[in-house]
C-alpha cells in the first residue's frame, strides 16, 4: 500500500512539474507577440491552458495542438512553444509575424508532426535541424533568404515540403532525394538557379511538383518520368531548355502539366498524348515546333489546352473535335495553317476558343457554339473567309467576339445584331457589307464596337441597343448621311471614331452631351457648317480631329479653354479668323491647322500674325525691350553663380589611405556636405539598410556631419562586375540630367579601382509594398499618378532617356505627403548588379524574363501590375488565383466577367459606389499596360494623360487608341 502511495505521489509531482513547464512555455510565447484582436485574452494562469483559445490537449493534460492561424498576431516569436514536449501540430499561418524563425525549432521537439508558418513576414535563413516525425512543413510566402540547407534531406518523414514564395537563392540541394516519403514538393516563386536535380526521380511517392517562377535552367530531367504517382507537375516561368522528355509518357496519373514560359524546343513527344488522365495541359510561351498529331484524341479527359505563343505548324488536328470535355482551346500566335476543323464544338463543351494570329483559311465552322456555353471567340489576324456563320447569330452565350483582320464577307444577320450578352465586338478589317443602319440593334450589353475597315454603306444606325457603349469605331467604310443626333444619348461613350466615310451635314450639338467623351474623330468626311461651341462644355475631351472636311466659320475661342484638350487637328477645312491663344492651340503643329485661312498662334503653327493696331505693336515692342534687359541681367547673375559652383561639380581626383578616388557630385550643396572619407567611414553594418543580390552591392543611410543632411549610399563592392565601357559616362549624364520630383535623385559618384559608391537623395518614407494595404483610394491614386509622371519623364523627357528596370512596389518610396519616389537603376547597373533580381521580380515583363533586355515597355508592364495591386490588394506573387495562371489572367477575367465587389481590395470597397468609374477605367488601363504583346502597351505619356483625365472626373474613360485586351 505504501509503495502505491509513493508511486502515485511521484506521478502526481511529475504531472505538476510537466504541466507547469508547459504553462510557462505558452505564456512566454504570448509575451513576445502582439495580439490586437485579443484572441489570446484567456491565456492566463487562472484558466486551465487546455481551455485557452487555439489550444487543444491530449486527454485534457498535455498540449497537443496550437491553432492560431489568421489572428492578426504580429511581432517576433520565441522558440518556447517549440519546446512543448507533446505538441504535434503548430499552425501560425496568415499572421504578421516577423523576424527570423528561431534557429532551434528543428531540434527542440521530438513529437511535432505538422508545422505551418506560411503567409507571415519571417526573414533570415531556413533553420537547420531535423525532426524525424515531422510530416508537413510549410514556410511558404514569407521573406526567407539564403540557400536551402543541405540538412533538409534529414527530414526523412516529410510528406509535404512547401518553401514557395520566398527569396531563397542557390540550387536545389541534392539531399532532397533522401526524403523518399515526400508527396508534395513546392519551391515556386523564389530565386533558385541551376538545374533540376536528376535525383528527384528517386522520390517515387511524389504527387505534386511545383518549381515555377524561379530561374532554373538546363534540361528537364528525364527521371521525372519515373514518378508514376505524379498528379501535378508545374515548372513554369523558368529558363528550362531542350526538349520535353518522352519519359513523361509514363506519368499515367498526371492530371495537370504546366511547362509554360520557358525556352523549350522541339516537338511534343507522342508519348504525351497517352496521358489519359490529363485535365489541363499548358505548354504556351516556349519555342516548340512541329505539328500536333491526331493522337491528341486520346486525351479524352482534357478540359484546357494551351499551346499559344510557340512555333507549331501544320493543320489544327480534326480529332480535337472529338474530345468531349474540352472547354478551353488557345492556340494563338503560332503558324497553324489550313482550315479550322469543320466539326469543332460539335462534341466539345467549349467555352473559350482563341486561334488568333495564325495562317488559318477557309470558313468559320457552324458548330463552334453547339455546346451553348461559348462566351469567348477570338479568331483575329488570320485569312478566314465567307460569311459569319448563322449559328453564331443564335449563340446567346457569347460575350467577347474578335474576328478582325480576316477576309470575312457578306452581311450581318438580324439575329447577330441582337446578341444579348456580347459586350466586346470587333469585326473590323474585313470585307463585310450591307446597310446596317436599317437593321435593328439590340445588343444590350455592348461596351465596345469596332466595325471599321469594311464595306458597310447607307446611314449610320441610330442606336445599338446599349446605354453602356464606351468605344465606337465606324471608320473607314462607306457610310453616308448625317451623324445621328441620338449619339448624344450615349452617356458612357469615351471614344467615337467615324472618320474616312462619306458623312455630310452639321456636327450635331447633341454630341456635347457625351460628358465622358475623350476622343472624337470625325476626319475625312464631307461635314459642313461650324464647330459647335458646345464642344467646349465636354469636361474630359482630350483629342479632337475634324480634319479633311468642308467645315467653315471661326474656331470657337472657348475651345481653347478646355483644360483636358491636348490634341487638335482642324486642317484642310474652310476655317478663317484667329486661332484661340490658349490650351491645345497654344503650341499647335503647323500640319494640324494647314489648309485653312487662319492667323495667329506661335511660331510652331506656321500661320501669319493677325493684323492688329500699330500703337499696340509699339507698346509691345517697348515691353519686349524692357524684358530683354531684365533677362540679360538675370543671365549675368546666373552665370556668376554657375561659375562659382562649377568647381564643386567638376570631376576630382582625391587620394586617401584607400587609394585614389574619382569623385563627382551633381549637386553643389551635396558636394559641400560630403567627403569621400565621410562616405567610406559611414558604410558600416549599423548604417546598413539593404544588401544586394550575391553581395555585389549594399545600401547605407548616411548623415553629413557638416549640415546634418541625410543620404543613401549604394556601395558597389566589386567594380569588376561592371563590364560596360560606357557605364561611368552614362552615370555622369544620369546624375546631371535625371531630375524629377517623383524620381530619387543621384547626387554623386565616387570610384576607385576596388570599389565604387553612388550617393542618392534620402527620402523619408516607406516602401509602397509596406504601406499599400493601408492606403485609401485617394492616396492610392496619388501614388499611381506620381509613378506615371516619373515614367513619362524618364521615357519621354529625360536626356538621356532611360528605363527604370524594375517597376515594383519595393522600388517606390512613399513620403509623408503620399508622394511616390521611384528608385531607378542607373544605366547599365541593372545589367551589371541587379539583372538576376530584375528577372526574378514578380513584376518583370514576360519578354524581359526571356530576353534579359530591359525596355520602356517592360516598365509599363510593371506599372500595370502596380495598378492591379492598388485596385485589388493582390500582388503577382500571390498564389491564389484559382484556375487562372497569373494575376494578369485573373484580372482580365474579373474585369470582363465579375462584379466589381468581387475583386476590389476590401480596404477600399466601402467607397466603390462613388468611385466606380475610376476603378473600372483604371483597371482597363492596367490591362492595356500588361498586354502580352509589348507593342500593344501604351507609352508612358499616354498612360499619364489617361490617369489624369480619369481621376479629374470620376466618371471618365480612357482616350487611348489601342485595342482592348483579349
Amino acid at each position: 500500500m505504501a509503495n502505491n502511495s509513493i508511486l502515485f505521489m511521484f506521478l502526481f509531482l511529475s504531472f505538476c512539474t510537466c504541466h507547469g513547464a508547459e504553462l510557462e512555455l505558452l505564456l512566454s510565447f504570448k509575451s513576445t507577440v502582439n495580439d490586437p484582436y485579443n484572441f489570446l485574452s484567456n491565456w492566463a494562469s487562472s484558466v486551465t491552458f487546455c481551455k485557452w483559445n487555439g489550444i487543444s490537449c491530449q486527454n485534457s493534460t498535455h498540449v497537443n495542438a496550437i491553432e492560431l492561424s489568421a489572428k492578426n498576431i504580429s511581432g517576433k516569436i520565441s522558440s518556447s512553444i517549440f519546446h512543448l514536449p507533446h505538441v504535434e501540430s503548430i499552425n501560425l499561418s496568415s499572421n504578421q509575424l516577423s523576424g527570423e524563425i528561431p534557429s532551434d525549432i528543428f531540434s527542440s521537439s521530438n513529437s511535432l508532426r505538422f508545422l505551418n508558418l506560411s503567409n507571415n513576414n519571417f526573414t533570415g535563413p531556413v533553420p537547420i535541424g531535423s525532426l524525424s516525425r515531422l510530416e508537413i512543413l510549410d514556410l511558404s510566402n514569407n521573406m526567407l533568404s539564403g540557400k536551402i540547407p543541405e540538412e533538409i534531406g534529414s527530414f526523412s518523414g516529410l510528406k509535404v515540403l512547401d518553401l514557395g514564395g520566398n527569396v531563397l537563392v542557390g540550387e536545389i540541394p541534392l539531399s532532397i532525394s533522401n526524403i523518399t516519403s515526400l508527396q508534395i514538393f513546392t519551391l515556386a516563386s523564389n530565386q533558385l538557379i541551376g538545374s533540376i536535380p536528376r535525383e528527384i526521380g528517386q522520390l517515387r511517392n511524389l504527387k505534386w511538383i511545383y518549381l515555377g517562377y524561379n530561374n532554373l535552367s538546363g534540361e528537364i530531367p528525364k527521371e521525372i518520368g519515373d514518378l508514376t504517382s505524379l498528379n501535378h507537375l508545374d515548372l513554369v516561368y523558368n529558363n528550362l531548355t531542350g526538349q520535353i522528355p518522352p519519359s513523361f509518357g509514363n506519368l499515367s496519373n498526371l492530371r495537370y502539366l504546366f511547362l509554360y514560359q520557358n525556352k523549350l524546343t522541339g516537338s511534343i513527344p507522342k508519348s504525351i498524348f497517352g496521358l489519359k488522365s490529363l485535365v489541363s495541359f499548358d505548354l504556351s510561351d516556349n519555342y516548340l515546333s512541329g505539328e500536333i498529331p491526331e493522337e491528341v484524341i486520346q486525351l479524352q479527359n482534357l478540359e484546357i489546352l494551351h499551346l499559344f505563343s510557340n512555333n507549331f505548324t501544320g493543320k489544327i488536328p480534326s480529332s480535337l473535335a472529338s474530345m468531349p470535355k474540352l472547354q478551353v482551346l488557345q492556340l494563338w500566335s503560332n503558324q497553324f495553317s489550313g482550315e479550322i476543323p469543320s466539326n469543332l464544338g460539335k462534341q466539345n463543351n467549349l467555352t473559350v476558343i482563341d486561334l488568333s494570329t495564325n495562317f488559318l483559311t477557309g470558313k468559320i465552322p457552324e458548330t463552334l457554339c453547339d455546346s451553348g456555353s461559348l462566351f469567348k471567340l477570338i479568331l483575329f489576324s488570320n485569312s478566314l473567309e465567307g460569311k459569319i456563320p448563322n449559328s453564331l447569330s443564335t449563340c446567346k452565350s457569347l460575350r467577347r467576339v474578335r474576328l478582325q483582320n480576316n477576309r470575312l464577307s457578306g452581311e450581318l444577320s438580324s439575329e447577330f445584331t441582337r446578341l444579348p450578352l456580347v459586350y466586346f465586338l470587333d469585326i473590323s478589317g474585313n470585307d463585310l457589307s450591307g446597310r446596317i443602319g436599317e437593321q435593328k440593334w439590340e445588343m444590350t450589353s455592348l461596351q465596345m464596337l469596332n466595325l471599321a475597315g469594311n464595306n458597310f454603306s447607307g446611314k449610320l444606325p441610330d442606336s445599338f441597343g446599349s446605354d453602356r457603349l464606351e468605344n465606337l469605331d465606324l471608320s473607314e467604310s462607306r457610310f453616308s448621311g448625317t451623324i445621328p443626333r441620338s449619339f448624344g444619348r450615349l452617356s458612357e461613350l469615351m471614344q467615337l471614331k467615324i472618320s474616312r466615310n462619306k458623312l455630310f451635314g452639321d456636327i450635331p450639338e447633341e454630341l456635347s452631351s457625351c460628358k465622358n467623351l475623350v476622343s472624337l474623330d470625325l476626319s475625312n468626311n464631307l461635314l459642313s457648317g461650324h464647330i459647335p461651341a458646345s464642344l467646349s462644355e465636354m469636361p474630359v475631351l482630350g483629342q479632337l480631329d475634324l480634319s479633311e472636311n468642308q467645315l467653315s466659320g471661326k474656331i470657337p475661342q472657348t475651345l481653347g479653354r478646355v483644360a483636358s484638350l491636348v490634341q487638335v487637328n482642324i486642317s484642310h477645312n474652310h476655317f478663317h479668323g484667329s486661332l484661340p491663344s490658349t490650351g491645345a492651340f497654344l503650341a499647335i503643329n503647323a500640319t494640324a491647322v494647314a489648309g485653312n485661312d487662319l492667323c495667329g498662334g506661335d511660331s510652331t503653327s506656321g500661320l501669319p500674325p493677325c493684323k492688329g493696331n500699330k500703337k499696340n505693336q509699339t507698346w509691345w515692342l517697348v515691353v519686349a525691350c524692357f524684358l530683354a534687359v531684365l533677362i540679360m541681367l538675370a543671365l549675368a547673375a546666373f552665370a556668376i553663380t554657375v561659375i562659382r559652383g562649377k568647381k564643386i561639380l567638376e570631376l576630382k581626383r582625391v587620394e586617401n589611405e584607400d587609394g585614389i578616388w574619382e569623385v563627382q557630385f551633381f549637386n553643389s550643396k551635396v558636394g559641400k556636405s560630403l567627403t569621400i572619407d565621410e562616405i567610406i567611414s559611414s558604410t558600416t553594418e549599423e548604417n546598413l539598410t539593404s544588401r544586394g543580390k550575391k553581395g555585389v552591392s549594399s545600401s547605407y543611410k548616411v548623415r553629413s556631419l557638416a549640415n546634418d543632411m541625410q543620404f543613401v549610399v549604394k556601395k558597389i563592392i566589386d567594380v569588376n562586375t561592371i563590364t560596360t565601357s560606357s557605364f561611368w559616362p552614362d552615370v555622369s549624364q544620369f546624375g546631371k540630367l535625371i531630375m524629377h520630383p517623383n524620381i530619387v535623385r543621384l547626387h554623386g559618384v565616387c570610384r576607385s579601382e576596388k570599389a565604387a559608391y553612388l550617393v542618392y537623395e534620402y527620402i523619408e518614407g516607406k516602401e509602397l509594398s509596406e504601406v499599400l494595404r493601408n492606403l485609401s483610394w485617394e492616396r492610392r491614386r496619388k501614388v499611381a499618378i506620381g509613378i506615371a509622371k516619373a515614367l513619362r519623364f524618364l521615357h519621354c523627357h529625360g536626356s538621356p532617356s532611360g528605363v527604370a528596370g524594375d517597376v515594383s512596389p519595393g522600388k517606390v518610396i512613399v513620403d509623408g505627403k503620399d508622394e511616390p519616389h521611384l528608385r531607378l537603376s542607373v544605366p547599365g547597373l541593372a545589367y551589371c548588379t541587379d539583372s538576376k533580381s530584375i528577372n526574378c521580380s514578380a513584376y518583370v515583363a514576360p519578354e524581359t524574363k526571356e530576353s534579359k533586355d530591359i525596355t520602356e515597355k517592360g516598365d509599363i508592364y510593371g506599372f500595370g501590375l502596380i495598378l492591379i495591386d492598388l485596385l485589388t490588394g493582390k500582388s503577382p506573387a500571390d498564389a491564389d488565383f484559382g484556375v487562372h495562371e497569373s494575376i494578369v489572367e485573373w484580372a482580365r477575367y474579373c474585369y470582363s466577367d465579375c462584379h466589381l465587389d468581387t475583386w476590389v481590395d476590401p480596404f477600399i470597397r466601402g467607397h466603390v459606389s462613388s468611385i466606380q468609374n475610376e476603378i473600372v477605367e483604371t483597371m482597363n488601363l492596367a490591362l492595356h499596360c500588361t498586354a502580352g504583346d509589348p507593342t500593344a502597351r501604351p507609352c508612358a505619356s499616354d498612360v499619364t494623360k489617361t490617369l489624369e483625365s480619369c481621376f479629374r472626373i470620376s466618371s471618365c474613360v480612357s482616350g487611348l487608341k489601342f485595342s482592348s485586351p483579349v
